[in-house]
Parts: structure tokens; sequence; C-alpha cells
């Protein structure tokens, strides 16, 4: 079975470069499950600094998610050479490959970004639906979904449970389909993964114990997104 993990690029992608210390805890934790899994990997700081740039330098939003889309593919390729063996060797940049290099029995397929547009929220459940899997988990800076923004309302509420009806409402109101900025997930991933019942789990990665109990469908501090 695999498990599509959509990893934000900031966790693997900072102002100090790429993190291979955090890419080598995410390996441990995949080493130990299981299953095997398909990871779509963000921007992170990389992107969100050439999208600025390109916007100041009159850019328009197709041109700079273009050259978010080239960032994704370098932290995806710093995420496949730190898996290592148990990787696709190159990072994947469409899901026919994925899902083809899945079936011969790849145990880990590493893809960044697709097509401007197209943020790697919805490239990540595209993954999960070309891969048939029915779990993904959703690794950010946050603890889970919450009904603001946290850093700017300290009385935000964190949700243990959400419908998708209700996380497609709440990103109706968050989703500014720009590069490099930064919402709950967006909107067209949240009715994805409605079409196709994937249950989504929303954690913190810096919460490792979270994260490898929502890899295996186990209770944790975050959210999950589900039909129920």
């Amino acid at each position: 079975m695999y498990i599509v993990l959509s990893l934000g690029g900031s966790l693997v992608n900072t102002e100090n470069g790429t993190d291979s210390e955090y890419i080598d805890r995410i390996k441990e934790i995949v080493t130990r499950s299981e299953n095997n899994f398909g990871i779509v990997v963000g921007g992170g700081f990389g992107a969100r600094k050439v999208a600025r740039k390109m916007r100041e330098k009159g850019k328009s939003e197709f041109e700079c998610d273009e050259a978010a889309i080239k960032i994704t593919w370098k932290n995806a390729q710093a995420v496949a050479d730190g898996f290592g063996s148990m990787a696709y060797p190159k990072a994947i940049k469409d899901f026919k490959k994925a899902r083809k290099e899945a079936s011969k029995g790849v145990r880990v397929v590493v893809m960044g970004g697709t097509i401007p547009g197209v943020t790697t929220d919805t490239d990540s459940v595209l993954l999960a639906e070309a891969l048939g899997a029915k779990r993904m988990v959703n690794i950010s800076n946050t603890t889970g979904i919450y009904d603001s923004n946290p850093k700017d309302n300290p009385n935000a509420k964190k949700f243990d449970r959400m419908s998708y009806a209700q996380l497609i409402d709440l990103a109706v109101k968050s989703d500014q389909r720009t590069a490099g900025t930064n919402f709950v997930f967006d909107l067209l991933a949240c009715k994805l993964i409605a079409r196709s019942k994937i249950e989504t789990h929303f954690v913190s990665g810096k919460n490792l114990d979270d994260l490898e109990k929502a890899i295996n469908g186990q209770k944790h501090g975050g959210t999950v997104v589900s039909g129920e």
C-alpha cells in the first residue's frame, strides 16, 4: 500500500539551505513503516524568495510559478538523495512516471511541483490518486487545521477531525492562488481528496511522533479529514 506525504518545502529548504538532518529523520520514520511512499516536496524558503524577486521585476504569476516549481524539483532531489537506495534516484516530474516506477516496486517515489497554477498540495493528491493511496499526510509548520490563522489569532480553534465539506469551506476563505503564499490546503486539493475519499492527516513536521502516528493511521495531535 502506498501512503503519500505532502512535505512542506519550508521543512527541508530553509534560509540556511537544505536541512539534511530533517530529511534523515523522515527517512527513519519511513524505514520503520511497512508501507511504500509517494512524497511531494514544496518550495519552501527558496520558492518564496524567487517568487518575490520575480514580482519585483514585474513578472507574471505564471512566470513566478515556473520559477518556484524549479525550486521544488531541487528540494525533491535533495529528499531523493537523502533516502538513498530506498527511493527512485531522480526527482520525478510527472505522475505517469511516478506510477510506472511504483508499479516496479520502488519503495519511495519523490516529486516536486508540476505545472503553473497547481500547488504541491494538489500535486500530492493527484499522486495519491495515481498510486491508489487512501491515506495522505500533510506535513507543515502548523500543528493542524485551525478556523483562523493561529499566528494572527491566539484564540484560533484547532480541529481534531473535519469533514471534507468543512475543509472545502475553510479553503474557500484562504486560497489566494499565488506562488509562495501559505494557506491551509488549496481549494482544488480539498475537492480532490473529497472526490477520491482520501483520508488526510495534517500534522506539524516538527512533531515526529505525531507524524509517525499519522502515517500509521493512529490518533495524533493534528487534524484528520475524512468522510466521517
